[in-house]
């Protein structure tokens, strides 16, 4: 006991405990993304979509989906720069899948930026059919 009344051992050993439970989200969040960006790869036919799985690969992946040349990489090295090029990105890569490409501006939003992919990737590309002209009066 120390002197301010509880135990230290008990805040240590809830301390690997936290960073494991963080570790195992960290991955989980990482094979979603990922698997939904190989399901969009697989979607819009582009080569190579197990890149999906490579950390930093993964980006030359997307870049491709969204018909965006390769060196726009180094664009996304450049603070403030990379926010507006990975929205620019992500909305050529909804159109690709045949979405709204306003899409693309969610993924500046916490939480939504982890939805989005998930919605790109497992959502039918098709758009429902148009409702059949109404019937008109004839006499």
């Amino acid at each position: 006991m120390n002197d301010y009344g509880y135990s230290s051992t008990a805040s240590t050993q809830a301390s690997p405990m936290a960073g494991l439970i963080a570790l195992l989200v960290i991955v989980a969040l990482y094979c979603y993304i990922a698997y939904s960006l190989f399901v969009i790869a697989k979607k819009t036919n582009t080569q190579n979509p197990w890149l999906a799985w490579i950390p930093i690969a993964n980006i030359f992946l997307m870049l491709m989906i969204a018909k965006k040349p390769l060196w726009w990489f180094l664009l996304l090295l450049i603070p403030l720069v990379n926010i507006v090029v990975s929205v620019i990105i992500w909305m050529k890569i909804a159109e690709a899948v045949g979405k709204p490409d306003w899409l693309g501006i969610l993924m500046i939003i916490p939480v939504v930026n982890v939805i989005i992919p998930g919605y790109l990737a497992f959502s039918s590309s098709a758009s429902a059919p148009p409702a059949p002209p109404a019937p008109s009066a004839t006499l």
